[in-house]
């Protein structure tokens, strides 16, 4: 009897073990073309900048991750429900989430800039605004900017579900101003359509109430001992050349934003 019971435990805890062993940490993701952060082949496998850097997070803070394709503007509302359990897609640090979510030291930070057609008459002023249509992507800190800045010159803020869609109308002049951090933008003016159509009007001032303090993991409130295991492994994988190793070979400068 008594190695009966013996057994049972020993299957129990091995089955704890492997239970726990088998969970895994759910990255969600919004499941559109950002590069060179994010890049789907024919089979819709993604590549790019974000998807390595995650990739060395959870290594190092040995978390078994999977990503999950959540759409943007319903991405911390399936955080808050429990359907993933961060966020690591570009989402930039701000007062306005801190209220709903709390978020790991910055891992990225890049300027914001305006562009527009190359005949265009436009800067980083809410005067040069006056009566042009802005295109932004909606529940974005461009788009809190804009409206912040520019909404009383601009005739209208128009928000797209994502940046592409944004790029589309601005080459197709069906808006006259997009905003975009300048890696995504860069991407674009390198394109065909961008290439000919369009150019950099301009950075906009750095303005921590809108656009941010960076870009950061997105994590539940009081989720101290993930929000731990990412700090720490962001700080590792800066020391150790991990972070710098993947950044070279995507850009020819400095993403971080210094410290």
């Amino acid at each position: 009897m008594k190695k009966y019971m013996l057994a049972m435990m020993a299957g129990a805890l091995l089955a704890l073990g492997g239970t726990a062993h088998a969970e895994k940490t759910r990255v969600g993701f919004a499941p559109e073309a950002y590069p060179p952060f994010w890049v789907a082949d024919a089979n819709g496998n993604w590549t790019g900048w974000e998807v390595e850097i995650i990739d060395a997070v959870c290594a190092e803070a040995k978390l078994d991750c999977e990503r999950a394709p959540v759409a943007w503007e319903g991405i911390i509302p399936a955080l808050l429900g429990g359907k993933i359990d961060m966020i690591m897609n570009s989402m930039r640090i701000n007062d306005e989430r801190r209220k709903v979510i709390d978020f790991s030291d910055k891992y990225y930070e890049v300027p914001t800039v305006v562009v527009a057609a190359k005949s265009a008459t436009v800067d980083t002023t809410p005067e040069s605004m006056d009566g042009k249509v802005i295109g932004v992507q909606v529940s974005t800190g461009q788009q809190a900017y804009a409206e912040k800045n520019f909404g009383a010159s601009a005739s209208e803020i128009r928000g797209y579900n994502t940046q592409d869609e944004v790029y589309q109308d601005l080459a197709a002049g069906r808006i006259d101003v997009a905003i975009d951090g300048v890696v995504a933008m860069n991407e674009f003016l390198k394109s065909a359509s961008g290439a000919e159509c369009c150019e950099s009007k301009g950075v906009l001032k750095r303005d921590p109430s809108t656009l941010g303090e960076g870009y950061g993991v997105g994590l539940r409130k009081g989720d101290d001992a993930l929000k731990a295991k990412i700090n720490g492994a962001i700080a590792v994988i800066r020391k150790n050349g991990t972070y710098d190793a993947i950044t070279k070979k995507y850009f020819d400068f400095d993403i971080y934003g210094g410290d």
